[in-house]
């Protein structure tokens, strides 16, 4: 172990031998000397500010840099009722979009690793009954980067209930838009994506998942369907239409009526598997020894673009690379800047030339589906770049 005391001050830091209260300087002014020893306090302070404005309840993110966790923080409360509950490292979310990416996405691509799919073979080639109402051109790259001409939801006007109805629903859906012209982000995408991985494997979503992707990534509190001991750490998000505070409960409505997994949605996890995650995957991108259970070209293959020639909206295969969703990125990331958000408040952005990446989990959602955390973001993710622009002179 090196002796802290001659360690700079920014190793310290990087290493996580000393926190940056601990590194204050005395002969600076206070915040002169906080903003000196932590180059991550104006990051602290958007947080800090988001949740006075009630934007939010509370936070758990985190920030890496070339194969370090650099800094990592927990604020406010996770839960305001039925009784107030501050927020903890250890806190697990409804991840909600991540889950297409986290799990539906990688799952696909292992299925391509293996010849057992082609990006550009229609998914009804997969799915038969997919074929019904014009839907027979619809090819697997189509659905992954959102330009399948898709609607962006299952109907939910009408009571509706089961995987079975949904997957009814799914094959019967007909197009918006013809295939390739026009970028929708959409869930019924990756629900579809979801099935083909069930079809494919034999098996079920989760059990395919937690085999193949949660297990080699060594990712032990990400699940779907919790248990009831797993639901207590879980933050709550909002109430549902019969007047139920969600917990453990998928927040997604269509994922809900589904039984509580999709592949658009029903993913929960925490902080530090999600850190683990973006470790894995960055450092498998960039040729480094990792557990990722994709080759590095597969990850590059997904983290470009891969949207249809001459399209603007630019989408790697589930990622987001350049859409209005993207305000994630912030201002200073580059454009080789990948990421995705989930409507529930959690977000992963990813720097693959540094293995750099930004960490925000919340429950923004809670109690009432009123908060918002777009702006804490771009915000967030710009003040980032900065200080790990800082660290690096």
């Amino acid at each position: 172990m090196p002796n802290a005391s001659t360690m700079p001050r920014r190793t310290l830091l990087q290493t996580g031998l000393a926190c940056a209260s601990c590194l204050s300087t005395p002969f600076l002014p206070a915040h002169a000397a906080q903003e000196q020893d932590n180059p991550f306090s104006a990051v602290e302070n958007i947080f800090h500010q988001a949740i006075r404005d009630h934007r939010m309840l509370g936070a758990v993110a985190a920030i890496g840099h070339a194969g370090q966790l650099v800094w990592k923080g927990v604020f406010g409360n996770r839960a305001i009722i039925p009784q107030t509950e501050t927020m903890t490292w250890d806190t697990i979310f409804d991840m909600a979009s991540l889950t297409k990416v986290l799990i539906t996405a990688p799952a696909i691509m292992q299925f391509y690793e293996r010849g057992l799919i082609a990006l550009d073979t229609p998914a009804c080639h997969y799915l038969p009954d997919f074929a019904a109402h014009g839907k027979d051109a619809i090819t697997i790259r189509q659905l992954l980067t959102h330009y399948s001409g898709l609607p962006a939801d299952l109907d939910l006007s009408f009571p509706w209930s089961g995987k079975q109805a949904a997957i009814r629903m799914v094959m019967n859906t007909p197009l918006q838009n013809p295939p390739g012209e026009k970028f929708v982000y959409s869930d019924i995408n990756f629900i579809t994506l979801g099935l083909i991985v069930e079809r494919l494997s034999g098996t079920s979503l989760p059990l395919y998942a937690t085999e193949h992707i949660l297990k080699p990534l060594g990712l032990k509190t990400s699940f779907f369907l919790p248990s009831a001991t797993q639901k207590t750490n879980i933050a709550p998000t909002q109430y549902d239409e019969n007047g139920q505070m969600l917990q453990g409960i998928v927040h997604d409505p269509t994922a809900r009526r589904m039984g509580g997994v999709a592949g658009h949605a029903g993913l929960f996890s925490c902080a530090q598997d999600t850190i683990t995650y973006a470790h894995s995957l960055l450092d498998k991108l960039a040729g480094l020894p990792s557990t990722f259970p994709l080759k590095a070209e597969t990850l590059y293959l997904m983290s470009t673009p891969q949207q249809p020639q001459g399209k603007t909206d630019l989408r790697g295969l589930g990622w987001d690379i350049a859409t209005h969703y993207s305000t994630a990125r912030g201002t200073h990331f580059p454009s080789s800047s990948f990421g995705h958000t989930g409507f529930t408040g959690t977000s992963l952005w990813l720097v693959p030339n540094s293995r750099s990446f930004v960490v925000i989990l919340t429950n923004r959602v809670h109690p009432n589906g009123q908060g918002n955390v777009v702006t804490l973001r771009k915000d967030v993710a710009t003040a980032a770049a900065l200080a790990l622009t800082g660290m690096e002179q």
